[in-house]
């Protein structure tokens, strides 16, 4: 029975940023609980990748190629993986990062910080990132009274991080949005729900955590001072929470909420 309650099996499941190493991790696991699962991104390259990693480990993927900032290309990605699968029952939103003119340099000046910079990393996190994935696909999870939707925030989100200022702001921006959509849905049948990562190298942020020889930058090692398990997190660590927040049974009653990934970062105020 237990078992039972993590088995996807039936589920078909989209997983935006599943080219990436974190979206990439939470594919895996979508697809080994028995999911089909449908990597987006844009590099035709890395999908496919993802799909022969995914395929050989037994699974059932496809790649579908997708520009997040575009509502006509995603709604075209949605209508292939309908076509073959049929309706997406689990939303993955793991697209998203940030810009090198929306990060404030050491001793930079916040009053100068471009608009433009600042509207680019909104775009690409809320609006890109999470909006246009939940009307598209979220329309259809509504018609047919289920589905999972599983944004992705950010420990920015909840203690903003210096110099990453617009990142910052819009990470809390998905988490105010993924609230508020779930009250809205809550009695369509569908959830909504965010997973909000700790400290995680990969290929976005792993220049600012460790050197070249592997060992921490000085931001880094200020890190992982500040995180009681000592350590950064593994992409495989997001696993868990993923096919629990996906599971129609495990997680039939949880909508609206924040599960926070992180190693104990955020219980430390000193």
């Amino acid at each position: 029975m237990a078992f039972d309650l993590f088995n996807l099996s039936g589920e078909v499941a989209a997983v935006f940023g599943g080219t990436g190493v974190l979206g990439g991790a939470m594919a895996d696991a979508l697809a080994a609980a028995g999911a089909k699962v449908a990597v987006i991104g844009r590099s035709a390259e890395r999908g496919q990748e993802a799909v022969r990693r995914i395929e050989g480990a037994g699974g059932t993927a496809m790649f579908v190629a997708a520009d997040a900032m575009s509502k006509d290309s995603i709604a075209a990605a949605r209508d292939a993986i309908l076509a073959k699968w049929g309706v997406v029952t689990v939303l993955v939103n793991g697209a998203g990062g940030n810009k090198p003119e929306a990060t404030i340099p050491p001793g930079g000046d916040f009053c100068k910080l471009p608009l433009e910079g600042w509207a680019a990393v909104f775009d690409l996190n809320l609006v890109g990132g999470t909006l246009l994935p939940c009307q598209v696909f979220g329309e259809t999870m509504v018609k047919a009274g289920k589905g999972s939707i599983i944004n992705i925030a950010s420990i920015a989100s909840i203690l903003p991080l210096s110099r990453v200022v617009a990142y910052s702001a819009s990470k809390a921006a998905v988490l105010n949005l993924t609230q508020w959509l779930a009250r809205e849905w809550a009695t369509k049948g569908v959830r909504v729900n965010a997973i909000t990562p700790g400290f995680f190298p990969a290929e976005q942020n792993r220049r600012m955590l460790m050197k070249e020889d592997g060992t921490y930058t000085e931001r880094g090692q200020a890190i992982i001072g500040h995180t009681p398990m000592g350590r950064f997190g593994q992409a495989h660590e997001l696993a868990g929470v993923t096919v629990w927040l996906a599971s129609p049974k495990a997680a039939s009653f949880v909508t609206g909420q924040n599960l926070v990934v992180d190693g104990g970062f955020s219980s430390v105020t000193i």
